[in-house]
């Protein structure tokens, strides 16, 4: 038992580092939030009408419905705020009660210095917060890994605004030594 334990204590001691050298250390970060302001017919637009059901109101569309936007991103919840990106991409509502949406958007960003597209995928909920995972990136974002936040802000009126969160993180490849 005891020369069991010894080699068993040899092979965790020559495994341990090994392990220790896989696990992400030091990854770059880059944590904030803007604005998204969505004015119906202005900067999002239904192309396709959803089958009967839910009425079209500022939380649902029915059930089918293609909707397309490009939206602009301000750095206060004002829609007078400085403009500091886009969100451009398209949804289409697959809840049967009208809340729900597969959206697919690329967001560009000119924020803290960096500059190029974060591209999402995800289920949206028209009225609760939902996170979509970052699926791709351009620019300064390019290799990009994390998750946006989107949040309803203000769901009353023609434009309504939603709290959208970055959670970004580069891999270690991202930036070759030189």
């Amino acid at each position: 038992m005891a020369s069991f334990l010894h080699f068993f204590t040899i092979i965790l001691s020559v495994l341990l580092p090994l392990l220790e050298a896989t696990t992400p250390h030091g990854l770059k970060s880059l944590h904030f939030s803007l604005y998204q302001h969505e004015t119906i017919n202005k900067t999002g637009y239904i192309i396709v009408n959803g089958v009967a059901g839910p009425p079209v109101s500022q939380t649902t569309t029915p059930f089918g419905t293609l909707f397309a936007f490009q939206d602009p991103l301000t750095l206060k919840p004002n829609y007078t705020s400085k403009v500091v990106g886009t969100a451009q991409g398209t949804s289409i509502t697959s809840g049967l009660d009208g809340l729900e949406s597969i959206s697919i958007a690329s967001i560009t960003l000119n924020v803290k210095k960096h500059k190029g597209t974060v591209s999402i995928v995800g289920l949206t909920n028209n009225i609760k917060p939902s996170n979509h995972p970052v699926v791709g990136g351009t620019g300064d974002f390019l290799f990009v890994q994390g998750y946006v936040t989107s949040s309803p802000v203000n769901l009353v009126g023609l434009t309504v605004t939603y709290k959208i969160e970055f959670h970004l993180y580069w891999p270690p490849y991202a930036f070759p030594k030189s």
